[in-house]
């Protein structure tokens, strides 16, 4: 998975961390999460704000 995975990292997301608080989260956490996933390859330089809240949004989405 690259950061424009989106909604992978979110399903992926959701799985492993199933029991977070989604909007609790600051972005150097969700980063962290992302950056911890088995299949996740992404750059960490490429990572920014637009794409932690659209992952975030994604993820909550999931929830629902």
């Amino acid at each position: 998975m690259q950061w424009t995975d989106i909604y992978a990292i979110a399903i992926a997301l959701d799985e492993r961390y199933g029991d977070a608080d989604i909007l609790s989260l600051r972005f150097t956490e969700l980063r962290r999460y992302i950056m911890g996933l088995s299949d996740f390859i992404g750059n960490p330089e490429h990572c920014n704000e637009r794409i932690l809240e659209a992952i975030q949004m994604a993820w909550l989405s999931e929830r629902d």
